[in-house]
């Protein structure tokens, strides 16, 4: 509600909006408050007390229900502090201030469970997945009617199964004490089964403690079950599964209790940024996982291993829709890629383009005859040619690519090098996605075409000639980048490699208070 304020002007009639407030302390606090940058949520607040025509909204009751919301903040992996939670209970508050921080901390603790405490796009460049939105000021308001402050909260955040495996292992870890914890099993040589020693004895208490296991074996001999224990904890880990404890599985084994909360804090701000639907179909992509998942209902659903971009050509985090596939693709290998690794290549042995089935064409379009280059003339600075690959065994892309277009120009697609699946670790690409099994997927996403059938989807490939199926029904894809992830049992959840060194940016900003943030 608005109240009309008569202003003269020049012998002018002018009619002023401003907004109505039951009590003038009230405005006054606001003007002070927002002015000295103390509301993290100042727009929200401010907008929230022009629409409210009840002036105060806090009671004591309600007060302390969001004190308590506050306080559980910490088991999503935010910082209470965040949310004015000293301020709330100091004496020397008036009623005025009390009743604007604690509407400004409920604003700004339900915008970071619905959508996360950062700005994805400051973390990710690349992101471009629409997360959760809600008018939250209109919000408040229904929940303060209905006087369900906490629940009303707790109802923002995720609901994924996954989301409340990470929120229930977090309190877990947040519930150990400094007792819980053990001594780093310090450096040295390799354990390997059948030694002996001290270091043996610390591999299997932490052993022990990573499974939670009731066992009180003390044994110094790294015998049979504690080499399978160890396998059990690298393949979890994404790390190669040999029984070794060399520099990688020692620096996993060493994770402390306040890495693993740390960690998990991260990747629970990671699923705040995501949609709480991500289409009837569609197909999420951990990269740092190494998995991609094609979901669907009636349990029309797939999961295939991929292997994914270098560090140094990371596979970017974004969505896009997937539109068509190709059988028997050409390869248009990408420019920088045909001067920075292919040319050197050709120069030590020219009989390669031919034998890989490569096709060199120049400025004009004209394709050139492979015996007649002198590759020695040319260099990554001056490479006038493109360079494609005819289908066949020896692809890049192997038999199948399936395109969801996006400006990075990475998709899903088969591989030659298909033994690179069998290894732990697979950051082997240039960017795109290899996908283990590929015609598998390839008939999932034609689910709805004419040419879904294995049948016919193998008579085209038999014929050997590229061809083009758009989609009758377009399917999301969304590649994420996951280090914390629920595992296969219930409550379980997996500590994963961070392949591209991405956790330490998000969780520094996490721990930066919001008025910091904002400013940045």
């Amino acid at each position: 509600m608005m109240r009309l304020t008569i202003v003269f002007f020049s012998s002018l009639l002018l009619l002023v909006s401003t907004p109505l407030f039951a009590d003038k302390t009230l405005k006054d606090s606001l003007n002070t408050l927002s002015s000295s940058g103390t509301l993290h949520a100042a727009f929200s607040t401010q907008r929230f007390y022009d629409t409210t025509t009840s002036g105060f909204v806090w009671n004591e009751v309600m007060l302390a229900e969001l004190n308590q919301a506050i306080e559980l903040s910490e088991t999503h992996g935010l910082m209470p502090s965040d949310y004015h939670q000293r301020d709330l209970l100091a004496d020397q508050l008036s009623h005025a201030e009390r009743d604007i921080l604690a509407t400004d901390a409920y604003l700004s603790l339900a915008g970071h469970l619905l959508g996360g405490k950062l700005n994805p796009v400051t973390m990710e460049p690349t992101w471009t997945v629409k997360g959760r939105e809600r008018d939250l000021v209109d919000y408040l308001k229904i929940s303060l009617q209905d006087k369900s402050i906490a629940y009303s909260l707790e109802q923002l955040a995720p609901q994924q199964t996954s989301y409340r495996a990470l929120r229930d292992s977090l309190s877990f870890y947040q519930s150990m004490t400094v007792a819980d914890e053990l001594e780093e099993i310090p450096a040295g040589v390799l354990l390997k089964p059948s030694m002996r020693g001290l270091r043996v004895i610390q591999l299997r208490r932490r052993i022990q403690l990573i499974e939670n296991s009731k066992a009180t074996d003390e044994s110094e001999l790294y015998d049979d079950p504690l080499i399978y224990a160890v396998k059990r904890f690298q393949k979890s880990n994404n790390l190669e599964p040999d029984g070794v404890v060399g520099t990688a599985t020692l620096a996993a084994l060493n994770r402390s209790q306040q890495d693993r909360i740390n960690q998990i804090r991260v990747n629970l701000e990671r699923w705040r940024w995501l949609p709480d639907d991500l289409g009837p179909r569609h197909i999420l992509v951990n990269i740092a996982n190494y998995q991609l998942n094609a979901n669907g209902s009636d349990n029309n659903s797939q999961q295939h291993e991929v292997v994914v971009g270098k560090t140094y050509r990371q596979t970017p985090v974004f969505s896009a829709t997937m539109s068509y596939v190709v059988l028997n693709p050409w390869w248009e290998t990408p420019n920088k890629l045909a001067r920075v690794d292919l040319l050197p290549k050709f120069q030590k042995d020219p009989g390669v383009v031919s034998k890989l089935g490569y096709q060199i064409i120049d400025n004009t379009g004209i394709i050139l005859n492979n015996d007649e280059i002198d590759w020695s003339k040319y260099s990554s600075k001056h490479f006038p040619f493109r360079v494609r690959q005819q289908p066949g065994t020896q692809n890049a892309m192997g038999q199948v690519k399936l395109i969801f277009p996006n400006k990075h120009d990475v998709y899903l697609h088969d591989t030659p090098a298909r033994e690179l699946f069998n290894k732990t670790r697979r950051d082997f690409s240039s960017g795109c996605i290899r996908v283990k099994n590929p015609i598998d997927l390839v008939q999932w996403a034609l689910t709805n075409n004419p040419e879904g059938s294995r049948e016919k989807i193998n008579e085209l490939l038999e014929s050997g000639k590229e061809t083009i199926i758009n989609l009758k029904s377009r399917i999301p894809v969304h590649l994420i980048y996951l280090t914390v992830i629920a595992g296969t049992e219930a409550q379980s959840i997996r500590f994963i490699d961070d392949i591209y060194a991405r956790d330490g940016r998000v969780l520094n900003a996490l721990n930066i208070p919001p008025e910091h943030i904002m400013n940045q």
